[in-house]
């Protein structure tokens, strides 16, 4: 099967209609007049109201509310301390026999110090290549102004105080229901359920008997509609729509020039002038300063802003009172210190030094281990053989030729354009060289070659 490499962008349409019947309708006709089945789904009907829906179900027809009885509660035993002493002995230290231990010998090397008689060279590159450059220091631009506080008083209302309209508040009316009495007397426990429920004595439930199998004295018929009425009916084997393999292509030689080659001709490109960048030559004149503020402003002598401190207020020279109701009032107790909530350990402590050997280590025997068998394979193969590293398909493999796209050069090729579809593929014909009796022209031979 032959596939483009190339799509052209133009929608093509030939005009004609195509055809809906397929293969199934012209082999299999019709049987007769044959109806669907019927569905088995109930039709949606609207039931009409029969009677006044009665309040009782089987639940309350059929329940029987029992008596419920209460747990009997077993009474707690009083609990009463036992007489004795508790032997507080355990296995451990019945059994346990002290060992004099040494002192741990350390695992961790000493610390070697490498000291060396070389002085150190403390100063680093950057301190040494730095050079402090003497720079002046630029003035200021910023203009000194003193505040000046406003003398007169503002007065410029904002729009809410001009908008604003105070009006009185309406409360809402209050949804609260009035206080009403309650009714006097016991309270009355009767509902309608109570008053005009009808006891109904239950009847006994119908229980249908079970039929024995009897299995049929008939042959099964397992023969279905479709095995009955359909009969196959003899057809051709379809044609593969798979195009013969054939030479595409031409035995001439090729000739060695494209189109590319004959419009396109190489330009002359010169190479790009440079530029050599002068040389920075500092300037030698002082740099002037003086921008249009400076020149241009004029000073203002400007009074001193008035303090905020408030006036200093009249002195008390007499002795200050510090009495409070506090401190008259209230009178400090006397707390106890809280004793420990902590009860004292009934196992005391042991006063000598712990003996860090364990029951592992004084009796742990150590076994030497045998190393595990190896499962590895004896090597079979001799290291010094070449490896023989070819296959069946490399020995049976032939390479197939690749077939050429007869739409990228028909002329060459020997197709001659035929016509378009409506998906914009083109077909062409090719034009084999036939001998018919004493005539020599060719006979265009039709081949499809999708472009």
């Amino acid at each position: 099967r032959h596939r483009c490499c190339h799509r052209p962008t133009k929608i093509y349409d030939d005009g004609v209609q195509p055809s809906h019947k397929t293969e199934y309708l012209e082999n299999y006709p019709g049987y007769g007049n044959i109806c669907p089945p019927e569905s088995c789904k109930p039709k949606p009907e609207l039931q009409e109201d029969r009677a006044r829906m009665d309040g009782t179900t089987t639940f309350k027809s059929d329940y029987l509310p029992y008596e419920i009885v209460p747990r009997p509660f077993r009474p707690q035993a009083e609990y009463r301390p036992k007489s004795g002493k508790i032997d507080l002995g355990t296995i451990y230290q019945r059994d346990y026999n002290p060992h004099k231990v040494g002192p741990v010998i350390l695992a961790r090397p000493r610390e070697r110090k490498h000291t060396s008689d070389a002085k150190v060279d403390t100063i680093p590159t950057y301190r040494d290549h730095y050079r402090l450059w003497e720079s002046q220091r630029t003035e200021s631009c910023k203009v000194e102004r003193d505040y000046e506080p406003p003398s007169e008083r503002f007065g410029n209302p904002s729009t809410f105080q001009d908008d604003y309209i105070p009006r009185q508040p309406n409360p809402p009316p209050s949804c609260k229901p009035c206080d009403s009495k309650l009714p006097e007397g016991p309270f009355d426990g009767n509902t309608i359920h109570r008053t005009a429920y009808v006891v109904h004595e239950m009847q006994p439930l119908f229980v249908r008997p079970r039929e024995e199998y009897k299995p049929s004295d008939q042959p099964f018929e397992d023969l279905t509609t479709h095995q009955r009425d359909f009969k196959g009916m003899p057809g051709e084997q379809a044609k593969s729509c798979k195009p013969e393999s054939r030479k595409h292509g031409s035995d001439d030689p090729f000739k060695g020039t494209t189109e590319f080659q004959d419009r396109y001709q190489p330009y002359l490109v010169t190479a790009p002038e440079f530029r050599k960048p002068s040389e920075y030559v500092p300037p030698t004149d002082k740099m002037d300063l003086k921008s249009s503020n400076r020149l241009d402003y004029i000073k203002h002598k400007v009074a001193p802003r008035a303090p905020i401190k408030p006036a200093p207020g009249r002195k008390n020279t007499g002795p200050f009172q510090g009495k409070t109701t506090t401190k008259e009032d209230y009178q400090p107790w006397r707390v106890c210190p809280r004793g420990l909530i902590k009860k004292e350990e009934e196992i005391q402590k042991p006063t000598g030094k712990f003996a860090s050997l364990t029951t592992f280590r004084s009796h742990y025997t150590p076994h030497q281990a045998n190393p595990p068998r190896s499962f590895k394979p004896v090597q079979a193969v001799a290291p010094g053989v070449p490896f023989k590293d070819e296959t069946l398909y490399r020995t049976e493999y032939t390479p197939k030729k690749k077939e050429v796209c007869p739409g990228l050069n028909p002329d060459a090729m020997g197709y001659v354009y035929v016509n378009t579809d409506a998906q914009g593929h083109k077909f062409y014909r090719q034009l084999s060289p036939e001998r018919s009796g004493s005539d020599c022209s060719p006979i265009p031979e039709e081949v499809p070659a999708v472009s």
